[in-house]
């Protein structure tokens, strides 16, 4: 009987199920998208219920569930700080102990997670085995990853007791090497910038790194001597006279303040001078300590190849920044490297011990099916609800619909891309995607402001046919889930007068070709992608390329800021409808703004999405 093994992470942010069948990934993806809570941290029923309806099965076909973490030994490193911190952090210790104790307490997670498999009804309840945090990492990125052997790096904020790990993967063993423990954390200490800066902790980091080119790193010298002991192999302390997560439910006090020149940015406010400096100097310090790391990991491990998980293992400039160093010949980033993959890292492990081989390996390619794990929609679901509601739309061919996307993006328009299986992990790959023409300049602002309704500094990802990627990029390698920076190619650029401008002003310079994917320090976060990986998303950009000459489009995720990435053909049609986005490709129908019947809701949507 194959082992099938169902892997859970809940209750902190970002839960989700995953279910993987004799050690291969079937099935993904988080709560958010199916509750439209963003970061929805609560037990993941209607994920785990998706996993079960995509492979046809109940719980009483599934071998065991796996969580993701251990929340005992969690437990111990929560009194064993504030015991540490001690009289201070009396306050906090207080609030945060009910949510341990009781019936429903974290401590006794694993009864809930047992009781919450129970309520969904679908069969007898499996043996739970718990996990390690990290080492839940840790799998997910060396199993699914097309390596035989490879050093892991595993960096984020805190599992359990450890925040930096590092491991050595030969077939289907996974050895610990060494680790990093709390309070010492590359994680928290971007968190605690990110706070500093005004934006959500767990949500904004990366609004921090998209930050960062605006800046000049004059703080970076000051947060090495007083905030970070870095090593030469990578190791470090931090300074915790600085910061406030010993203490308190905040990230940093007055010692932070004192040292960067004044109070915290409230959120929302404008930004100035000072946030775009220490951005960027947070941002070069990390890029220092995760490369140093990565010399060690090749130094310890005799590696050639890297795999790569945990949440700051989303800093795509800091991967880049390795991959640029050729201290790997290869490198490999799971695409859900946050809490949501820990997950499939659960499952995957229980699937290891239970003998499951990586029978992947043999096709060269990794084991993740593009990242495109999570629900589909065929055409007569599609037409139903298009019929059902009265939507007016036109069906096309495959090649058709590629065809008229590519003419409309081709004349500036912005386009709602449906098509397939979800994505797993933060990053849309071309399922549930906006996409526009990266040769137009007004595109960048017009795609913030008019579609996504964020800040107009973030910039966009281009998605690239793989063939053509040296071409635009230099990128030493493949990046098909977009987590990965590097510079677009030389050929590219255009000469840009010298305006003097600095901060949001340098928005306004043109810098190369493809300006809406080109960020201010002709920087771009890169998605190659092949006909293996979206045949579909391949089609478009070929179709795009015939018209245009141009193999790249810009690629965003399909939701509004505040809001997960759409999951069903209802979330599509309203976020379509509630934005400026011109067209829709929901799967083989497209739909047109123009041809729409009039939109009206009871309330603005904008009062009930919180802000990221």
């Amino acid at each position: 009987m194959p082992e099938r093994i169902i892997g859970v992470s809940a209750f902190y942010h970002d839960s989700a199920a995953a279910l993987v069948i004799d050690g291969v990934p079937v099935a993904a993806a988080q709560e958010e998208r199916f509750s439209r809570r963003r970061h929805d941290s609560a037990f993941p029923s209607r994920a785990v219920e998706y996993c079960l309806d995509e492979a046809g099965l109940s719980l009483d076909d599934i071998s065991a569930v796996a969580y993701y973490e251990d929340p005992s030994l969690k437990f111990r490193r929560v009194l064993a700080t504030f015991a540490g911190a001690a009289p201070t952090g009396w306050p906090s210790f207080r609030d945060t102990l009910p949510a341990w104790l009781g019936s429903g307490g974290k401590l006794r997670t694993a009864d809930t997670v047992r009781r919450e498999f129970a309520k969904l009804g679908r069969g007898r309840v499996p043996e739970l085995s718990v996990r390690r945090h990290h080492e839940s990492h840790a799998v997910s990125a060396f199993y699914p990853s097309p390596f035989e052997s490879a050093a892991v790096l595993c960096i984020d904020g805190v599992g359990e007791w450890a925040t930096t790990t590092l491991w050595h993967g030969r077939g289907n063993e996974l050895r610990p090497v060494a680790e990093l423990r709390f309070p010492h954390s590359l994680g928290l200490l971007y968190s605690a910038f990110t706070y500093f800066c005004g934006f959500k902790v767990d949500s904004g980091e990366y609004k921090l790194m998209g930050l960062a080119p605006y800046g000049k790193p004059r703080y970076a010298n000051l947060i090495r001597e007083q905030l970070i002991d870095l090593k030469a192999d990578g190791s470090f302390r931090l300074n915790m006279r600085y910061f406030e997560y010993l203490r308190g439910q905040v990230m940093t006090g007055r010692g932070f303040e004192k040292l960067f020149g004044g109070p915290r940015r409230t959120p929302e406010s404008p930004l100035t001078e000072r946030e775009f400096d220490l951005a960027s100097s947070v941002q070069a310090v990390t890029e220092e300590v995760v490369l140093r790391l990565a010399r060690t990991a090749r130094e310890r491990t005799g590696e050639s190849r890297l795999c790569l998980a945990g949440g700051v293992a989303l800093n795509c400039v800091a991967n880049g920044k390795v991959i640029d160093a050729g201290v790997f010949d290869e490198v490999w980033i799971q695409p859900a490297a946050g809490d949501a993959g820990g997950a499939l890292g659960a499952a995957q492990a229980v699937a290891m011990e239970r003998g499951a081989r990586r029978t992947h390996l043999a096709t060269g390619r990794d084991a993740m099916s593009g990242s495109l794990l999570g629900p589909g929609y065929d055409d007569a679901e599609i037409a139903r609800y298009l019929e059902t509601h009265g939507i007016p739309h036109r069906r096309l061919d495959q090649t058709a619909l590629a065809g008229a996307v590519a003419d409309g993006l081709a004349e500036g328009k912005i386009v709602g891309w449906f098509q397939g299986r979800m994505e797993f992990g933060p990053r849309a790959l071309g399922a549930r995607s906006i996409i526009g023409d990266p040769r137009n300049p007004e595109m960048q602002s017009a795609m913030n402001l008019k579609i996504k309704f964020r800040e107009s500094f973030r910039p966009f990802a281009p998605a690239v046919l793989e063939e053509d990627a040296k071409d635009y990029f230099d990128l030493p390698q493949s990046s098909p889930y977009m987590l990965v920076v590097s510079q677009v190619a030389a050929a590219q650029r255009t000469e840009a007068a010298d305006t003097g401008a600095s901060g949001l002003d340098l928005l306004k310079v043109r810098r190369s070709t493809i300006p809406a994917v080109t960020h201010v320090d002709h920087s771009a976060r890169v998605q190659t992608v092949t006909e293996h990986s979206n045949a579909d998303f391949h089609r478009l950009l070929t179709a795009f390329k015939e018209r245009t000459g141009c193999p790249v489009l810009v690629n965003t995720s399909f939701n509004v800021r505040g809001e997960p990435i759409v999951n069903t053909p209802h979330d599509a049609y309203t976020c379509f409808m509630r934005t400026n986005i011109d067209m829709l490709a929901l799967g083989n129908f497209l739909l047109v703004k123009d041809e729409q019947p009039a939109w009206s809701e009871a309330s603005d949507w904008r009062d009930e999405i919180p802000l990221d």
